[in-house]
C-alpha cells in the first residue's frame, strides 16, 4: 500500500545524483550493527531448541521418531549416509569461521577502482548508468511512501509529462511503516554549508523521530538528519552496536510526552518555505513540536493544544508563523507560533483526516473529515459556522489538495476508493468528474505545483497513478483555457489519461484492506503493548 505521495517541482532535483559512499567510520559501524543482530538471532535460535516439547511415549509419532533415531546411530556407525560420495569427507577445521560472524576481515571500497582484484574497469558502465539517472529541467519528481509484505521503503518516481511517461527512478529503505511526508529545501547534514538550495525529504513513520534524506543521493544507508535522534545518523551503535534490548526486540522508549522530543507515531509534517529552518510535527503523543533544522537534537517549542492523536499541521503561507493544526479530539486550531496561548479552536463532529490553507485566500482553511465531509473555515473567526460544507465521499475523506495554479479547483480521495475532481468556486461546490482508478482504499491525492491538469494518486493496492485532465470535458467547462498561464505541453502523439506504473507482486485486496483497517489501531495498541512489556522487563529485573 502506498499511504502519501508528494511531488517534487520542475528544476528543484539535482541534474545528475550523487552517489553515497560509505565512510570509514560509517562501515565500522554497519559491521557491528550487523553483528550484534545476527548475535540476538544467534541467541534467539538457541533458546528455542532448548524448549522441551513433553510427548506420549507409548504413541505411534514417539515409536516412529524412536526407530528413526535408532537407524541414524548406525548410518553414522558404519558411514552408511556417505557411501554413494565420490570424494573423501573434509576434515572440519577448528579454525573456521562462522558466515557472517560480525563480518570482519571484510575489505570494503567505494569502488570497483579501488579494489586491486578488480582488473577490468567498468567506467563505461558507471557512465551509461549516470545517463540514465539524468533528470531533466522538465522532469518531475513524485515521492512515494510504500509498504509491501511489511518492507518499507520510499520509491522516488520521474514524471516526464511530454512523453506521459512514469518510473521508479531510486528507492530508499526505511526503518518502519511511513504515515507522511514532507518535501524541503533547507539543507541538513554532509551538504548544510552550501548556499543554494537542497532536495530534501522528512519522512514521519511509526517510529518518534522524522529522518529527512537527500533526493540527489542514490543508494543512501543513512538519513542526513534525524529530528529527536540522540546522535549523529549512523553512527549511534555504541560498543559493539548492542543497545539495552527486550527479548526479541529493540529497545522501546517509555512514551510519556516531553518537550524536547515526540515518543510516538509522527503523524503529520509541514516546512515553514518563508522561515526555511522551521518544521513542525504532529504526533499521536498529542503535542505539536517546533524544530530548528540547523540543530535537531531537540524540539524548540512544544505545544498541547490537543488532547488525542494530531493528524495535521500546515503553515499558513501568507503568515509565516501562523499554524493550523487538526487532531483526533475532533478540533482544529490555530495560533501564531511565537503567542501559543492565544488559540482560535473550530469542534467538529468526526475525527480530522487532513487540513489545507487555501492557497489564493490565506484566511480560509479546508479540513476533511471521518464521515466524508469536506468543510471550509473562516481563521479570523475562532469557533465560527463553515463557510460551506461538501459532501463529498460515503467514507472517510483520507487525502485532498487544493490547486495552487486554478483557484477554485479541489480534488478528493477516500476509503470508499473514489477520486473526485470538484469546482468550489464562490464556496458553491459541485462535482465535475469521479472516478474509481482501481488504486483500493485512495490514501492520497495531490495536485503536480507545475502542471494545472495533472493530479497524481495512490492507495491500498501499491500503485501510483497521474491522472490527466486536460482534455476532460467537465474540467475545461468549468474553467476553461483562460484559467491557465501555461501553454499545453506539445506533444506529437495524444496525452495519456492516466499513466502509472503497477507494483509488481500486486497483492490480494482484501488483504490489503485488512492490513489498512489494522493500521488505524497500531497506534493504541502499540501504547498499551509497551506498557505490558515494561512490566514484564521490571519483573525479569526483580528475577
Amino acid at each position: 500500500m502506498i499511504s502519501s505521495l508528494v511531488w517534487v517541482r520542475k528544476g528543484a532535483a539535482q541534474q545528475i545524483p550523487d552517489r553515497y559512499s560509505l565512510t570509514d567510520e560509517e562501515f565500522s559501524s554497519l559491521a557491528d550493527r550487523i553483528g550484534a543482530q545476527l548475535e540476538d538471532a544467534r541467541e534467539g535460535l538457541e533458546d528455542a531448541k532448548n524448549v522441551d516439547v513433553t510427548m506420549d511415549e507409548d504413541t505411534p509419532d514417539q515409536k516412529a521418531q524412536t526407530a528413526a533415531n535408532a537407524m541414524g546411530k548406525e548410518l553414522a556407525e558404519y558411514n552408511l549416509d556417505t557411501y554413494d560420495d565420490d570424494s573423501e569427507p573434509e576434515e572440519e577445521s577448528s579454525t573456521a569461521i562462522p558466515l557472517f560472524s560480525k563480518i570482519q576481515g571484510l575489505t570494503y571500497h567505494g569502488s570497483n577502482d579501488e579494489d586491486p582484484y578488480v582488473t577490468v574497469k567498468d567506467q563505461e558502465d558507471e557512465d551509461e548508468e549516470l545517463r540514465e539517472m539524468e533528470i531533466m529541467p522538465g522532469d518531475n519528481l513524485l515521492l512515494a511512501a510504500k509498504t509491501e509484505d511489511d518492507i518499507s521503503h520510499l520509491e522516488v518516481y520521474l514524471y516526464e509529462e511530454e512523453e506521459d511517461n512514469l518510473f521508479v527512478h531510486h528507492d530508499i529503505m526505511l526503518p518502519s511503516f511511513p504515515l507522511c511526508l514532507e518535501w524541503m529545501d533547507f539543507r541538513v547534514g554532509k551538504k548544510k554549508d552550501l548556499s543554494t538550495p537542497g532536495n530534501y525529504i522528512a519522512i514521519g513513520t511509526f517510529d518518534p523521530e522524522v529522518e529527512i534524506w537527500d533526493l540527489d543521493m542514490v543508494d543512501a544507508v543513512y538519513p542526513e538528519c534525524i529530528l529527536g535522534g540522540t546522535s549523529q545518523p549512523g553512527l549511534d551503535a555504541g560498543e559493539g552496536g548492542k543497545k539495552k534490548k527486550k527479548k526479541f526486540g529493540p529497545a522501546r522508549v517509555a512514551k510519556k510526552a516531553n518537550a524536547e522530543r515526540h515518543v510516538d507515531a509522527v503523524m503529520s509534517i509541514s516546512w515553514n518555505s518563508s522561515h526555511r529552518n522551521l518544521i513542525a510535527t504532529g504526533s499521536a503523543d498529542t503535542t505539536v513540536k517546533l524544530w530548528d533544522l540547523s540543530a535537531p537534537e531537540k524540539a524548540v517549542r512544544s505545544f498541547t493544544q490537543h488532547k488525542d492523536k494530531v493528524q495535521g499541521v500546515a503553515w499558513n503561507k501568507g503568515e509565516p508563523t501562523v499554524l493550523l493544526t487538526g487532531g483526533y479530539d475532533k478540533r482544529c486550531c490555530a495560533f501564531d507560533s511565537r503567542a501559543p496561548t492565544a488559540v482560535t479552536e473550530w469542534k467538529l463532529k468526526a475525527d480530522v483526516e487532513c487540513i489545507k490553507w487555501d492557497p489564493f485566500h490565506p484566511e480560509r482553511f479546508f479540513v476533511s473529515t471521518e464521515d466524508g465531509l469536506v468543510k471550509c473555515f473562516d481563521a479570523r473567526q475562532s469557533g465560527s459556522a463553515p463557510l460551506f460544507t461538501l459532501h463529498a465521499h460515503d467514507a472517510a475523506v483520507s487525502s485532498f489538495d487544493v490547486s495552487p495554479v486554478i483557484e477554485g479547483l479541489l480534488v478528493t480521495g477516500s476509503t470508499d476508493k473514489m477520486v473526485k475532481v470538484w469546482n468550489i468556486k464562490d464556496a458553491k461546490p459541485s462535482c465535475l468528474v469521479s472516478r474509481d482508478l482501481d488504486l483500493g482504499k485512495v490514501f492520497a491525492a495531490t495536485f503536480s505545483p507545475d502542471s494545472p491538469y495533472c493530479v497524481a494518486a495512490a492507495g491500498s493496492k501499491g500503485k501510483v497513478l497521474v491522472w490527466n485532465l486536460e482534455n476532460n470535458a467537465g474540467v475545461r467547462r468549468a474553467f476553461g483555457p483562460t484559467q491557465f498561464n501555461e501553454a499545453p505541453v506539445q506533444t506529437n502523439t495524444q496525452r495519456k489519461e492516466v499513466t502509472g506504473v503497477e507494483s509488481d507482486h500486486e497483492g490480494d485486496e482484501d488483504e490489503d484492506e485488512e492490513a489498512v483497517d489494522g493500521m488505524a489501531m497500531d497506534v493504541d495498541q502499540d501504547q498499551d503493548q509497551d506498557e505490558d512489556d515494561e512490566e514484564e522487563e521490571e519483573d525479569e529485573d526483580h528475577v
